[in-house]
């Protein structure tokens, strides 16, 4: 038998109306339901009105640029267009063949992806896996403020410091080049794969790396065989959103890239990417020309390309996914 004095009594009568006052009854629970979900549905419909808003802004872009540009193909005929090797659209007649400049943006972000895909990736593995916390807490912020510099600043480098250097100690005609270009695409490009690179491998479980090391894999092998194989997907969409930034970025390729409507025979040729055709041309073309239109069908092709590049993205975030847990 539990004794129990009269103070006790009166504190557990205490405690016991405290919990009633405290404890909302379910009218009063009735009564607030109805309003939460009127301010849901009201904070709902805001949030899918702007969702709206995007895509109409992007349906509408896209039309424009689709209705601009598809009358080109009026006069010149598709074969013309993708696989003529000559860019004259002011000679009289003009020549619209936009292969050199395909050509001329695929090298430059190949070999921009060659130096950014091993320095990014590599980066996000020594800051997830190795890097203590003081050397984080400063390497980090630098990599990312690659990402805040103007595409005009890396450019306008790329012309003043990176071209004569390549051009004094490679013995080349010119500094503005693909490898120039490639450079400073590289350098725009490592903050995007290092930061998404990173991300991935933190969302690997904790619990396949503790049964890593409990088999007795150092902390490389750890990485190697269980961090990145567990991270391929975000890794693999790292490295296609850093090739798509290097694709569709203008401003750098249209100041280093040397503007040379050609196909190259190596990394030190000059070339005319897409992008950089677009924005040193359509200043100075009459509205509704050939030329017009040409230039906007370019802005479809590369459209077209970016396009691919994030649904190949979606498709490697979803395809090499890991699923399940290291315990039973």
């Amino acid at each position: 038998m539990i004794n129990m004095t009269f103070s006790d009594a009166a504190a557990v009568e205490s405690v016991k109306e405290t919990s009633s006052l405290s404890r909302p009854s379910k009218t009063e629970v009735l009564e607030l339901t109805p309003l939460t979900e009127r301010a849901d549905a009201k904070v709902g419909r805001v949030f899918m009105a702007l969702a709206l808003v995007s895509v109409v802004i992007m349906a509408l872009i896209v039309v424009f640029l689709f209705r601009e540009g598809i009358g080109l193909f009026k006069t010149v005929s598709l074969k013309d267009f993708f696989l003529s090797v000559e860019w004259y659209p002011t000679y009289d007649p003009p020549d619209f063949g936009i292969l050199p400049l395909i050509v001329g943006s695929v090298v430059v972000t190949l070999v921009s992806s060659l130096i950014a895909v091993p320095l990014g990736v590599g980066s996000a593995l020594y800051l997830a896996s190795v890097a203590k916390s003081s050397i984080k807490e400063w390497i980090k912020p630098a990599i990312e403020l690659l990402a805040s510099l103007p595409s005009v600043v890396l450019g306008f480098l790329g012309m003043v410091v990176m071209a004569p250097l390549l051009q004094e100690y490679l013995d080349i005609p010119t500094g503005l080049n693909i490898l120039n270009a490639s450079i400073m695409l590289a350098l725009m490009a490592i903050p995007t794969i290092c930061s998404i690179s990173e991300d991935a491998l933190h969302s690997v479980s904790r619990e396949w790396l503790e049964a890593s090391y409990a088999l007795g894999a150092t902390r490389w092998e750890t990485a190697l065989h269980v961090m990145i194989p567990g991270a391929l997907s975000g890794l693999g969409t790292a490295v296609i959103l850093g090739m798509s930034r290097a694709m569709g970025e203008t401003m750098v390729v249209l100041m280093v890239a040397g503007g040379a409507a050609q196909i190259p025979s190596s990394i030190f040729d000059s070339v005319r990417p897409l992008p950089a055709t677009i924005a040193a041309e359509m200043g100075e073309t009459p509205f509704g020309s050939e030329h017009y239109h040409a230039l906007f069908a370019i802005g479809i092709v590369l459209f077209l390309i970016t396009l691919i590049f994030n649904l190949t993205a979606s498709y490697f975030s979803q395809r090499f996914q890991q699923k399940g847990s290291a315990t039973l």
